[in-house]
């Protein structure tokens, strides 16, 4: 994997695949997240799965929008 696709950029990046986003995710949250997948839409993202703490949940949100640029609709992502 390319890690240059995933630094923080100033213009959205849609190039990124889902499964890149999700695997750079995985790596900064460290096994905190479950079932983690991304559904992309046109107007932008939606994150979905499972986590074990409400700050592994925010981590994941912020590795995303740092990665992308592209806005999040939705973060479904549930604490448990």
């Amino acid at each position: 994997m390319n890690t240059d696709t995933l630094e923080k950029r100033e213009t959205p990046r849609r190039d990124v695949s889902p499964c890149d986003l999700e695997t750079h995710v995985q790596a900064r949250v460290g096994g905190q997240l479950l079932d983690f997948r991304i559904v992309v839409h046109d107007d932008g993202l939606v994150l979905q799965g499972r986590a074990r703490t409400y700050y592994a949940k925010q981590l994941a949100q912020h590795a995303v929008m740092e990665a992308t640029g592209m806005p999040i609709r939705a973060n479904e992502i549930e604490v448990c």
